[in-house]
């Protein structure tokens, strides 16, 4: 009698260790899930940022100086021709970004600032990621007869 009592008290011990592991493993598999999702979209959001920013730069550098160009004097970026360019695409696109001209307006840089809600990571207070690509374009002559 006192074996079978002493069996009794032991099996409450075990229970909910199954529970204990599921909740753990539930946990972990969404703390992954919360990793791919979210990493995967702040990466989206860094791709398109710099895809934004190389076709804004390919905007800049169409805006080439008419007056030195017809003269024949140089060909150069009108410097601010092309900042007005880049701004107005990276505005249709609904983003932020700088535009620099450098090289005596050979050069232009574009950076291109966005971010990512995200969802799973909100849980944690993370609410945005904050993202950034960049692009630059050099103005490239042919010589004469080439």
């Amino acid at each position: 009698m006192r074996s079978r009592l002493a069996r009794c008290h032991a099996e409450p011990a075990d229970r909910g260790s199954m529970s204990l592991f599921l909740a753990m493993s539930a946990l972990a598999i969404l703390m992954v899930m919360g990793l791919l999702v979210d990493g995967g979209g702040a990466l989206n959001a860094s791709n398109r940022a710099t895809s934004l920013a190389q076709e804004a730069a390919r905007s800049a550098g169409e805006q080439v100086d008419p007056a030195q160009a017809i003269q024949g004097t140089a060909i150069t970026i009108d410097p601010d021709a092309a900042r007005g360019a880049a701004l107005d695409y990276l505005a249709a696109a609904h983003v932020q970004g700088d535009v620099q001209v450098t090289d005596g307006g050979q050069t232009l840089t574009v950076t291109v600032h966005d971010s990512y809600a995200t969802h799973f990571a909100a849980l944690l207070g993370v609410g945005t990621i904050h993202v950034s690509g960049t692009a630059t374009a050099h103005l490239q002559t042919q010589a004469a007869g080439g």
